[in-house]
């Protein structure tokens, strides 16, 4: 019996030497449920954003609300803590919800090329247009990250490979529809807000993806502008 109460005693202790490693390495101190206790510096922001008690303090509440956001869309650390990664996301999300039904309100995507698709960089945004009138969309994307930006400008889908695997990631990327180069339309298993971003394709779920397929033709115009937040 006194060499259990001892072998517990040495596991607990290893365990006590844990928390500060974590510590020295920059993380938020963690509960054990895997959940930190630290109150992050977006935690108001974060609080409403998820229909919380806004007070600024963390709560296990808070907490496990916080991680299960993380969990969904792939944030990185998912200890729930309300930092500039899980905040950007959120306030990303808030500014897409802004735009309702009139993605093109400042005339930046041309209405004079007929059946065109959009894709707002700075609001992580696409739709497909014929002139002024909306035919599909605003739906969220997903462009290319730090390094791999989606390439701006006024291009033209040119191949269509419904089955299509990359031959450089060796992954598959369904309803494909290029535009520039190794740059297009197809869908993936992730979410829009999964960050970095892409290697420079417009991702999109599968319900997109599949109504760009049906939407757009070899020709078509693509009009990529603005600016990916954090490229």
């Amino acid at each position: 019996m006194g060499d259990i109460r001892r072998r517990a005693a040495a596991v607990a202790g290893t365990g006590a030497l844990m928390v500060p490693l974590a510590l020295g390495l920059g993380a938020a101190p963690a509960q054990a449920a895997g959940c930190t206790t630290s109150t992050g510096p977006y935690q108001k922001q974060v609080e409403k954003f998820l229909g919380l008690t806004v007070d600024g303090r963390q709560s296990p509440t808070d907490c496990q609300k916080i991680k299960a956001f993380q969990d969904k869309h792939g944030i990185k650390p998912n200890i729930g803590y309300a930092g500039p990664v899980t905040w950007g996301v959120m306030d990303l999300m808030l500014k897409q919800r802004a735009v309702g039904s009139n993605p093109n309100r400042d005339g930046r995507c041309p209405t004079n090329k007929g059946r065109i698709a959009c894709v707002n960089l700075t609001l992580q945004l696409s739709w497909i247009q014929d002139g002024s009138r909306l035919v599909y969309g605003p739906v969220p994307v997903r462009t290319g990250r730090d390094g791999y930006e989606t390439r701006t400008g006024l291009k033209k889908i040119y191949w269509r490979d419904i089955d299509h695997v990359s031959s450089i990631y060796n992954v598959p990327m369904p309803y494909s529809q290029f535009f520039d180069g190794g740059q297009a339309f197809h869908s993936v298993n992730l979410s829009m807000w999964n960050p970095p971003g892409s290697h420079g394709c417009v991702n999109m779920t599968t319900t997109t993806a599949k109504k760009y397929w049906s939407l757009l033709r070899n020709g078509d115009d693509v009009y990529v502008y603005g600016r990916k937040p954090g490229t």
